[in-house]
């Protein structure tokens, strides 16, 4: 699979509180979710960010509170993948659980190479990203990425027979 879109840039330590604020938490509808990220630091991301769109950080990405909130407003926004180069582990693990995202650790510090509005290919079946003519390789997502493929835990789980149908 491959997805091309715009780059969204982030630095370091983008916790959870900024991508979606406490306000909206009590809140499950998705449409309300992807309005709300970012939407108290960068108002109006919602309106630029366009289907296959991808997000750019530094390090620790996704820190502070555990929000399974976080990914689904990514991906409710249009964020197909967020790539840092590191990620608080439950961040990741919310983003595998609820399938909303492709979270890729860079093998290189690429938030410091690329800018918002640079298009970006990035191709899930060779872990890689093409921006302004330079591939770059990414972390393998391994056992996750069939998880996140299926939609989730929940779903990776019931097409596996783990679960009833």
């Amino acid at each position: 699979m491959i997805f091309t879109g715009r780059i969204h840039k982030f630095g370091d330590h983008v916790d959870t509180d900024v991508i979606i604020p406490a306000t909206l938490l009590s809140n499950t509808d998705p449409r309300i979710l992807g309005r709300g990220a970012f939407s108290e630091v960068f108002p109006g991301f919602a309106d630029r960010v366009k289907p296959g769109d991808l997000i750019f950080a530094g390090e620790n990405f996704g820190c502070g509170s555990s929000r399974e909130h976080a990914p689904i407003a990514m991906g409710a926004a249009g964020c197909e993948a967020v790539i840092a180069d590191s990620f608080a582990r439950i961040f990741f693990r919310n983003c595998v659980a609820t399938g909303e995202l492709y979270p890729y650790d860079a093998t290189s510090r690429l938030c410091d190479v690329l800018k918002t509005g640079d298009v970006g290919t990035l191709d899930l079946d060779a872990n890689t990203l093409t921006v302004n003519g330079q591939t770059h390789a990414l972390k393998p997502l391994g056992e996750a990425k069939p998880v996140i493929d299926a939609g989730g835990v929940f779903n990776f789980a019931r097409k596996s027979g783990m679960l009833p149908a």
